[in-house]
């Protein structure tokens, strides 16, 4: 073990020092080389005895299975150890740092877990009678309360599903006001190119002419582009705030002014909203709409706890045209599910459903289990954490990496970094291929477009300086390699279970189905 400036880690091996013989199995000690299941079973045969299905008439209508279905058949420790072996080859927050940019990795605190799993919320069901789920209503509208009162908004719809299916949602109400307005011809959506990609995808999937505007010198939306832009045909912008150059745009109050004077709204995308919460109220700086993702600053998990959610706030000109169903606290107390499009003076204008149901449980769970066990001043301190740990990299790494808007100030969450100074043919690729060899997940490369080479490092709040220090030696170690071209990174990872692939044939020419190698062969 070593200790340098940049913190602990273990020595690593010198170029060409790698040289165990091969092993027979493919195995190197703990680390097991496992096959495909179907090269670890046979479609003959099955791990369990079932007896034959009877033949009955089919009401399938046409649409039964042609052929045998294929799945291999394994016994019980064969299933067992080839998933539990996969599982070893996954990179996890649980393992390590996540420095993905731009997605917000963090921890996600064993206490929301234990909540979620209490029956009264596990086993909830969204078709039981509204007088037995009392309970969860209460923690939806509980949630909503808190979202309302961090953002500063009038309103929020709680059923969109993730970040993008919350900004479908805020695009469908801003469509839906300006409808009402008889203003339906306003069709172009204004995107700076330093918002998230899911911006001009979701305004052209709601139907609007998307129009880029260029970003400043300095990574921020050119203001002057922008409200050179503005005129009667515009609907909406939407912005990324703190952007994806991991800056935070000053200009929003002006350009929310500007929107709102030529009649068009202003979407926020707050997927970075974990670098601003309990510091910064969007309503304040004249936010119609904005997507709050509970998987990045509530700590729910990212897909693999189950579905997303992707709240949405809304400003009073927006309220009127939520969609539907959400929950309302009665006179009596009690809270009701207002589902029905003609819910009298309640719900009017809303441009209607989004979903069969009204959100997920398990994520709220989490979500308010995470802030309450915060408060409101350990949520502010949240923000303050995160934003001191990305300028702590970005600043431990000068006169290694190329920071591209390092003059621009301080940065929030995320550090960027550009491929800028590398050696003659080294890529970002290839740093973040030795990223692997030293025992880290990646962080975002090639994003955002607007710089060449980007590497965008967010690493939370819920990382000790221990080791954030172990991720800035190893980056700085990978990147001197890089500078001085060093030739072992154009074939790493060399410690990983696979190595270098060919990712441009991979996505070119994809393999997605299994084939026995003979009759690979012969169809070749």
């Amino acid at each position: 073990m070593t200790i340098n400036a940049s913190g602990w880690r273990p020595e690593r091996p010198e170029a060409g020092a790698d040289t165990a013989p091969a092993t027979f199995t493919g195995n190197r000690a703990l680390m097991l080389d496992e096959p495909l299941i179907f090269e670890v079973g046979s479609t003959e045969t099955t791990g369990v005895d079932l007896a034959d299905v009877p033949t009955g008439t089919s009401r399938l209508g046409g649409l039964e299975r042609a052929r045998e279905i294929g799945l291999p058949g394994l016994s019980e420790p064969e299933t067992m150890r080839h998933y539990t072996r996969l599982s070893r080859q996954n990179y996890a927050i649980d393992l390590g740092l996540f420095p993905l940019g731009s997605c917000t990795m963090k921890h996600n605190p064993r206490l929301n877990e234990k909540m979620a799993r209490l029956p009264g919320f596990a086993d909830v069901h969204p078709l039981q009678p509204v007088d037995t789920v009392q309970g969860a209503f209460g923690v939806i509208h509980e949630l909503a309360e808190w979202l309302i009162t961090l953002t500063g908004m009038h309103s929020v719809a709680m059923s969109p599903k993730a970040g993008a299916h919350g900004e479908l949602c805020g695009i469908l109400a801003i469509k839906a006001a300006l409808d009402a307005k008889g203003e339906g011809a306003r069709k172009v959506i204004l995107v700076p190119e330093s918002a998230h990609g899911t911006n001009p995808a979701t305004a052209a999937f709601a139907g609007y002419a998307v129009e880029n505007i260029p970003a400043s010198d300095a990574g921020r939306i050119d203001t002057d582009a922008l409200l050179a832009r503005l005129g009667p045909d515009v609907a909406a912008v939407m912005i990324t705030n703190p952007n994806t150059c991991g800056l935070f745009e000053r200009d929003m109050k002006t350009i929310s002014d500007a929107v709102h004077a030529v009649g068009g709204f202003v979407y926020c995308d707050g997927a970075n909203f974990n670098a601003i919460v309990g510091k910064v109220r969007p309503g304040d700086f004249g936010i119609d709409a904005m997507h709050i993702n509970l998987h990045k600053t509530f700590s729910t998990p990212h897909g693999g706890g189950g579905p997303g959610s992707g709240p949405v706030v809304l400003s009073e000109a927006l309220s009127p045209f939520a969609p539907l169903p959400f929950v309302a606290r009665q006179a009596d107390g009690k809270f009701a599910l207002i589902e029905e499009e003609s819910a009298g003076d309640d719900h009017p204008h809303s441009f209607g459903r989004m979903v069969a149901f009204h959100g997920q449980m398990g994520m709220f769970t989490r979500a308010l289990t995470y802030i309450l066990s915060h408060g409101a001043d350990g949520l502010r301190q949240v923000a303050e954490d995160a934003v001191l740990n990305a300028n702590y990299i970005l600043r431990s790494l000068e006169g290694t990496l190329h920071a591209p808007f390092a003059a621009s100030g301080p940065c929030m969450h995320e550090a960027l970094f550009s491929d800028d100074g590398l050696a003659d043919g080294f890529s970002t690729l290839d740093v973040a291929k030795g990223l692997i060899d030293e025992g880290f997940h990646p962080m975002t490369v090639y994003f955002p477009l607007v710089v060449h080479g980007a590497m965008l490092v967010e690493p939370t709040e819920t990382e000790s300086k221990a080791g954030i220090d172990q991720f800035i030696g190893a980056l700085r170690s990978v990147a001197e390699r890089a500078k001085a071209g060093d030739a072992t990174l154009k074939t790493a990872p060399h410690f990983a279970p696979r190595s270098r692939l060919d990712e441009t044939q991979a996505a070119r020419k994809p393999v997605l189905v299994w084939r026995e190698p003979v009759l690979a062969a012969a169809a070749e």
